[in-house]
């Protein structure tokens, strides 16, 4: 993975663009109502998204379209999956575990 995909997703501004992306492609103006703000930082947010390859870029006449560019998130989800795998596992010991000993943890919504 490059620095510039980790660089523009730990912004949550960036993060709340995907967000909205991720429903619908749109175009700046779209997304500035969305979200709340300023078209300029929205400018430059969905530039960092576009230098990392995570949004695509479609001009329609004066409006620019953006939307999410699925296979850089796929390379995304590749590189995270052995993670992914190894969180599943310890859940399922966790779940194995407190099927096999069920009084022994209070149920928080009982506290």
């Amino acid at each position: 993975m490059t620095e510039a995909l980790w660089t523009a997703l730990v912004d949550p501004n960036r993060r709340a663009l995907l967000d909205v992306l991720r429903r619908q492609a749109s175009a700046v103006g779209e997304l500035v109502d969305a979200l709340g703000m300023s078209q300029p930082m929205a400018s430059k947010h969905l530039r960092v998204l576009r230098d990392a390859g995570l949004v695509l870029v479609q001009v329609q006449a004066q409006r620019r379209i953006y939307s999410i560019n699925a296979a850089r998130l796929a390379e995304l989800d590749a590189w995270i999956a052995p993670y992914r795998h190894l969180w599943n596992d310890r859940l399922d010991a966790l779940g194995a575990h407190l099927d096999a000993h069920p009084g022994a943890h209070p149920d928080p919504k009982e506290t």
